[in-house]
């Protein structure tokens, strides 16, 4: 959407919050107070999202904040406005019915006056769980079949962080601190990485550089590597030591044997096929990159009895699950990242957060270890996850 529509959008969408609640405040001078936040909001806000194109850097990141700092609180500010207009409704049909019992006049006045405090408390209270370091998530996925060499087989998952104008080195490096503390056999990045092109940001996208693991650092591309340039994203991942996986896979032989002298490597090692896929939507910007899990899985040994893929997006998943993978692991959601908009995710994904199953495919969805906009989580906490692969 270009800069005029979004102004237009902006305003319009603030004039209705302005309109619902500023005569239900009463005092002049909230409604002042209101009225002038408000504005500020509509001006400021469509900036959080191309403040890149109208301003160099620094400003243009000092603006991008202000502006989504803005978009949290007005998201807020609208889902509790259209709510309370829902309940004064209802309120207001009650009254057709029994005349006289209900306080409406002072309902109407409290009700104003919380929404904007609610909003508030809920912002806040969304940058401090946006901007802490993401918590680590256990999870044990069974696995049919699983041989003794790959029992306790740890994925260290980190999705859509998001680098870009609120999100930058220092908030990464503490991410790859806290991964590199889980001792995992494999760093799996499921996309959604950066929001800009490399020339902007490589500086802070290089503690990627540092991550620890057994046998490696594997991603694949979300959308938003689309929307940065996704070429020129993977080349320089490939520069910092990363394995990108284009609808391909890799065969990670693990065991106690690994590192050992023992003669038959057969009864203590294990194979295990690692594939990744392109972002679910990558054809719309290079049909060379559009994404197969069949394509990933094809020429894998049959002696790997473990597959697991990594795709951006959960929808990915019926595909995974005919080509035979045996788990996925995914982002995109954020797990709707504040309330309300996770009751919503699952009319676009078939899974929101957390492990799910698609017929004999495991299918883990994170929350993301960023955030996408405004740096606010609310009710869908961020996470790096250690999945680990157990005896179905």
């Amino acid at each position: 959407m270009t800069f005029l529509p979004l102004v237009i959008v902006s305003a319009v969408l603030h004039a209705y919050v302005g309109w619902r609640l500023a005569p239900g405040l009463g005092a002049p001078l909230l409604q002042v107070l209101l009225v002038a936040v408000l504005v500020l909001s509509a001006v400021l806000m469509p900036f959080g999202l191309i403040g890149g194109r109208v301003l160099r850097r620094p400003w243009a990141d000092r603006l991008s904040w202000v502006g989504l700092l803005l978009m949290g609180l007005f998201s807020s500010l609208f889902v509790l406005t259209a709510l309370r207009d829902v309940a004064l409704l209802v309120l207001n049909l009650a009254d057709m019915v029994m005349p006289g019992r209900l306080p409406l006049v002072q309902l109407t006045r409290q009700s104003a006056e919380a929404v904007p405090v609610l909003a508030w408390v809920v912002t806040v209270l969304g940058f401090f769980n946006a901007r802490r370091t993401p918590a680590v998530v256990r999870i044990d996925v069974p696995i049919k079949g699983l041989p003794g060499a790959l029992h306790g087989f740890t994925l260290a998952q980190i999705s859509d962080i998001h680098v870009g104008p609120t999100i930058k080195q220092a908030y990464l490096q503490r991410i790859v601190h806290k991964v590199n503390a889980l001792g995992a056999d494999v760093v799996a990045i499921t996309g959604d990485l950066v929001d800009g092109p490399v020339a902007a940001l490589a500086a802070h996208v290089a503690p990627l550089a540092g991550l620890q693991s057994r046998h490696g650092t594997f991603f694949v591309t979300g959308n938003h590597e689309y929307y940065s340039g996704a070429q020129a994203w993977i080349i320089e991942l490939r520069r910092l030591g990363l394995t990108v996986l284009m609808n391909e896979h890799v065969v990670l032989h693990h065991g106690k044997a690994l590192h050992s002298d023992a003669q038959d490597d057969s009864q203590t090692m294990a194979p295990l096929v690692l594939a990744g896929v392109t972002d679910f939507g990558a054809h719309h910007f290079d049909e060379a990159h559009r994404s197969d899990p069949h394509a990933a899985i094809e020429g894998a040994p049959p002696a790997a009895l473990v597959r697991v893929l990594l795709a951006h997006q959960p929808r990915s998943a019926a595909a995974a699950a005919s080509a035979g993978f045996d788990l996925q692991l995914s982002g995109h959601t954020h797990g709707g990242q504040f309330y309300p908009w996770n009751l919503f995710v699952r009319f676009q994904q078939p899974f929101t957060a957390g492990l799910g199953k698609l017929q004999n495919l495991w299918v883990y969805t994170s929350r993301g270890t960023g955030y996408w906009g405004p740096p606010k989580r609310f009710g869908a906490p961020s996470e790096i996850t250690a999945v680990r692969l157990v005896a179905g």
